[in-house]
Parts: C-alpha cells; structure tokens; sequence
C-alpha cells in the first residue's frame, strides 16, 4: 500500500495523520543528510555509531553496546576491534568483573567525536543560514518548541 494513500486510523484526523507522515520523512532525510556532513571513508557507519554511542554513555562492556545497537555481539566485537585498531578506543578490566572489559573513548576518539558533532552542527547552522530568511528561522524554531512536547512523556 502507498503511504501517501494510507488512511489514517479511527480516531486520527487527516491533517495528524499526514504531519506524522510527514515529519517523519523529513526527519529521516535531514539525519541522513546531517550523517553525511561528517562521514569519510575512515570509518564505517556501524563504527561511527559504536564511537558514538561510547562517547554518550561512557564507559561500557562490549555486549551493551551490542544490545543498545541491536547487532550481534560477534559484529560489535568486529566493530571494537577496528576502532582499537584505529586507536580511537582503549579496553580496560572492568573493576566489578575482572573477565569483562570496558571500552571507553581514547583523546584521539573522542577529538574525533567531537570534530564530527562541530562539523554537523556548522553544516546545519550554514544551511538555515543560507537558505531560509530570518523570519522563516524564527517559524522553524517555534515548530520546534511544539515538537518539543512529542518527546515529552
């Protein structure tokens, strides 16, 4: 079924119906757009994802950073040993069990991580810059603050 024909559910109206459509086709594409931004042929996008997700949470063991990005801990432990490899993380013994180890970020993933958010958010700053007026700029932010309240339980 075509998703601009789907009819929405009992009790949606058109109009929420076709912002929810459409709100998440363009979320998609600008975080597609906003990944690119910062991509190079060093790093594949799963291992950018594990730098990341590193660099958010801290200190993990293998097998959560497997879990939090849905792979298999074989492929997060592929994904590790390329980073290692590359010097952009150190395990270490983890002190609650000596036979886990913790992987967190070295200085030079973490330079890495944040070289990558700095150069998503120029992009993005340019772009609004560039392409929409002031007014339009102050109208996108009062869309985000009513976007806001999605995220809120």
């Amino acid at each position: 079924m075509d998703e601009q024909t789907t009819e929405p559910s009992e009790g949606i109206g058109e109009s929420a119906a076709r912002a929810a459509r459409d709100l998440r086709v363009v979320v998609s594409r600008l975080r597609r757009r906003i990944r690119e931004v910062a991509e190079d042929d060093e790093l594949t996008p799963p291992q950018v994802s594990a730098l990341t997700l590193v660099a958010k949470h801290g200190a993990a063991t293998a097998s959560s950073l497997a879990t939090a990005e849905g792979v298999r801990p074989q492929s997060m432990a592929t994904t590790l040993a390329a980073l290692d490899r590359q010097g952009l993380i150190r395990r270490s013994p983890d002190p609650d069990d000596g036979r886990r180890q913790l992987v967190t970020l070295t200085d030079a993933g973490r330079l890495r991580v944040e070289g990558d958010r700095q150069a998503r958010e120029e992009w993005l700053a340019r772009a609004l810059q560039d392409r929409y007026t002031e007014d339009e700029r102050r109208t996108v932010l009062e869309g985000l603050a009513l976007l806001e309240r999605l995220t809120q339980p």
